[in-house]
């Protein structure tokens, strides 16, 4: 995975870089610290080849350490969506779409963002996932077809704003 990050570009929304190198930052100045104070600590207990202590605390070191790498990489590599830029004639990352399943009739209203935000839960979609696949380059009073693992469903899609 770690040579694929090295040549992709992520698409990220302001706030989104703003919250990741945030968390960089933290992790660099404030979590490094306090996994190095805890080895210390654990050290001190004596013989390191049966001291639990020193073993989880270097364990939350790797884990860090490896979250400050794949952080600095998915940073260096972010194509970031200015919300001004983003068009509302058709459906791209940086929007909002609000579609309507012609079979069923219900309405729902997502967020398309790139997949290191996608959260489902939340009503923000991928563009790389089946519906925002669909949706993506699409216009007001467009249908278009959704197959997921639950079956075929038609959209039409409703409304773009940002």
């Amino acid at each position: 995975m770690a040579r694929e990050m090295d040549t992709a570009k992520y698409q990220l929304s302001r706030e989104a870089y703003e919250k990741y190198l945030k968390e960089l930052e933290n992790l660099k100045t404030v979590k490094r610290k306090e996994v190095a104070e805890k080895i210390k600590v654990a050290r001190s207990f004596g013989d390191l080849s049966e001291n639990s202590e020193y073993d989880e605390a270097k364990a939350e070191q790797a884990a860090v350490e490896e979250r400050i790498a794949y952080l600095e990489q998915l940073i260096n590599n972010a194509k970031i969506i200015d919300k001004d830029e983003v068009s509302t004639d058709f459906v791209g990352i940086g929007t909002n779409v609000k579609i309507q399943n012609l079979d069923t009739g219900d309405v729902f209203e997502y967020s398309i963002v790139g997949s290191k935000e996608a959260d489902p839960l939340n009503f923000k979609i991928s563009d790389e996932s089946p519906v925002g696949k669909a949706l993506v380059g699409k216009k007001v009073g467009d249908v278009v077809e959704v197959n997921v693992p639950a079956g075929k469903f038609r959209y039409k899609i409703l409304e773009i704003s940002k």
